[in-house]
């Protein structure tokens, strides 16, 4: 069967050192370019991560360190990478949550520009999931009756996940399919933009499900204690949850759609600031009122200041320097002496 494609879909699959988005790395890329004419382009990267790569996870796909040890990194393929695939639509198995985000957070750390807000991204898994419910090897055998070879190399999951979607096609074209609120529609058919919606109902805002759109087009939080809550209300009663989500651990296409979110908000309310109304010039009265001199006021009386007078000593042999000052000194006896001494006890 063939797709009807406007521009090239590219399916693509990643191996990584582990399943956290923000933190971990791919260590392979395998995409298989399906163009309009029905040929196809494969090309399939090793990628040095530049970090370890979690034991279980070379279990599962078998790379190991020391097989990527002279791979370029993802900065060095960037470049080569993001020009094969061009502006294709991209497509892959459970690509909306893991694959597609995975791949952002790759080039946004090198700076490497990659733009996706145009394409389409059609998620087999979603597909799978909605209509028959079960895993990648599952699907295989029962869309194509066939079990995978080398199962978890990029390539043979790359090729599968090819496989499926064009037989999911053949095989659900006319089949009515139900949704959650009872809605009846036949949404499998031969386009990508249709299947794109449909392997996307949730409506999330980034890959990482932190935010979703709600029926009129609202961006909600769909985690924590804001979980249900419009974005920009949170903004409005907590202002300081923006900047705990840009410093916190989320994946950067996670914060890039909060800013732009977050810029939308800011500029609608200085918008909303009311105008500041012009000054209107003073008329000549009010000028020659205040020009005029103020009326004298009452001044309090001020009091009579009175001579110091100093407090007796409670000493009464103290007199004062002033009353004394014409007494001639007395020469220093033998009492004085003694009664320094006592005084002093010297």
């Amino acid at each position: 069967m063939k797709l009807n494609l406007k521009r090239p879909l590219a399916f693509f699959d990643l191996e990584t050192t582990g399943t956290n988005i923000g933190v971990d790395r791919i260590v392979e890329i395998s995409v298989i370019k399906l163009n309009p004419d029905g040929s196809e382009d494969v090309k399939t990267w090793k990628i040095n991560p530049e970090i370890p790569i979690a034991l279980e996870s070379s279990l599962i796909h078998g790379i190991y360190e020391e097989h990527i040890v002279d791979a370029p990194t993802f900065k060095n393929a960037a470049a080569e990478i993001a020009d094969f695939i061009g502006d294709s639509d991209l497509a892959g198995y459970n690509s909306n949550k893991f694959d597609i985000p995975m791949l952002m957070e790759e080039f946004l750390r090198v700076s490497h520009p990659f733009d996706i807000e145009q394409r389409n991204f059609v998620d087999v898994q979603n597909i799978f999931h909605q209509m028959e419910q079960r895993t990648l090897r599952a699907a295989y055998q029962f869309y194509c009756g066939k079990d995978i070879v080398n199962a978890h190399s990029a390539e043979a999951d790359t090729r599968a996940t090819m496989e499926v979607l064009l037989a999911q096609v053949a095989r659900y074209e006319g089949v009515e399919y139900e949704d959650k609120k009872g809605n009846k529609s036949t949404p499998v058919v031969n386009d990508v933009e249709a299947l794109h919606k449909f392997t996307n109902l949730n409506k999330p805002v980034d890959f990482a499900g932190r935010m979703v759109y709600n029926d009129a087009g609202e961006e909600l939080f769909n985690f924590g204690k804001h979980k249900g809550k419009k974005v920009e209300d949170v903004f409005k009663a907590e202002p300081s949850y923006y900047s705990w989500m840009m410093q916190g651990d989320f994946p950067l296409y996670t914060k890039r759609k909060l800013e732009q979110i977050y810029k939308r908000y800011t500029a609608k309310k200085d918008q909303a600031k009311p105008e500041q109304k012009p000054v209107a010039p003073k008329s000549e009265v009010q000028t020659e009122q205040k020009t005029a001199a103020p009326k004298a006021e009452s001044q309090p009386a001020q009091t009579e200041k009175k001579p110091f007078v100093p407090k007796p000593n409670s000493n009464p042999a103290f007199v004062p320097r002033k009353e004394r000052k014409d007494e001639p000194a007395k020469p220093i006896d033998n009492d004085m002496l003694a009664a320094l001494k006592q005084k002093f006890g010297k």
